[in-house]
Parts: C-alpha cells; sequence; structure tokens
C-alpha cells in the first residue's frame, strides 16, 4: 500500500510542476490571440471607415481632371532647374 502512495504522489508532483512550467505558455498563447484579435478588428473598423469617407467624398463626375497650364509649366520649370544646377 506505501508504495501506492508513492507513485501516487511522485505522479501528481509531476503533474503539479507540468502544470506550473506550462501553465504561463498558455496564458501567454492567449493574450497574444486576444490581441491578434483585437488588432485585426480594429483594421477591418478603419478599412470599412475609410471605404465609407472615400465614398462619401467621390465625386459625382466620373470624368478625369487635367492638370492646368500653369502647374504644368511650374512642373517644366521645376525639372529644367533640377538638371541644369
Amino acid at each position: 500500500m506505501d508504495t501506492h502512495m508513492e507513485a501516487l504522489t511522485g505522479m501528481l508532483t509531476v503533474l503539479g510542476i507540468l502544470a506550473v512550467l506550462v501553465l504561463p505558455a498558455l496564458i501567454g498563447i492567449a493574450h497574444d490571440r486576444r490581441i491578434d484579435r483585437q488588432l485585426r478588428e480594429a483594421e477591418d473598423a478603419s478599412a470599412e471607415d475609410r471605404s465609407r469617407r472615400s465614398q462619401k467624398s467621390q465625386k459625382s463626375s466620373s470624368r478625369s481632371t487635367v492638370p492646368s497650364t500653369a502647374t504644368w509649366y511650374a512642373d517644366g520649370r521645376r525639372s529644367k532647374k533640377l538638371v541644369s544646377s
């Protein structure tokens, strides 16, 4: 009977040590998963807000815009200055 008690005590000791070693890892995994889920939800909400804003700010005209002559002239002058200096 004494050997059965020693075996039970040994087994419970090993299981206790195993639990002490494994528990922090399991808590860390759960914590990482929770943070990943929160980041995913925040990213989805952010993308949804951006798509809503772009739909609201979209112009009614589907025609592409052409830069004005002044913009074209200024861009040309800037590029020439960079080349000549």
